[in-house]
């Protein structure tokens, strides 16, 4: 197993998702990288997610779009920064595929996601923390739902790679 650099983790900046799921690392990691499994449950019912392209290496693309209940679509492009098979991903929204800057919108945040897939078991305990530029983005993310939003779209990864 590759030896990772641990995250530092700000309280006042990040947001950090850590529980144990009685999967696989492989099968998370098949549901992250394969487009047409992420479909499938990358955002929280009612929410669905209508395209993911994925080019799964460092300055590859990753785009989403994700539809409300009412069908508004919103995309969202970013950046892979580091890929360990079956152990990290790295992206982020701040930099487009190439390591391209992208500008912030206003009323908008750039997040940096570090996944983590550490073997438990028989099943991965599954750290996902969000780095934010600020406090106010943190906060605002945290607003949205973070924890709720996440952990219910970890518990439909887990339904869907369970019933595969």
């Amino acid at each position: 197993m590759t030896d990772l650099r641990p995250v530092d983790v700000d309280p006042t900046t990040d947001l950090v998702l850590d529980r144990v799921v009685d999967v696989s690392p492989r099968a998370v990691w098949d549901a992250w990288t394969d487009p047409d499994l992420l479909v499938q449950w990358f955002t929280p019912a009612p929410w669905s997610t209508v395209k993911a392209e994925l080019d799964v290496r460092p300055g590859g693309r990753m785009h989403t779009v994700m539809a409300s209940p009412e069908g508004e679509q919103y995309p969202s492009t970013g950046c892979y920064l580091e890929v360990v098979q079956e152990r990290r991903l790295i992206w982020t929204s701040a930099l487009a595929p190439g390591y391209r800057p992208v500008p912030v919108l206003e009323g908008e945040f750039a997040m940096t996601v570090v996944l983590d897939l550490v073997p438990e078991g028989d099943g991965t305990r599954y750290i996902a923390t969000v780095l934010h530029d600020s406090e106010a983005a943190r906060k605002q993310h945290e607003a949205m739902g973070f924890a709720e939003g996440w952990g219910a779209a970890l518990d439909q990864l887990v339904t869907l790679v369970k019933g595969r």
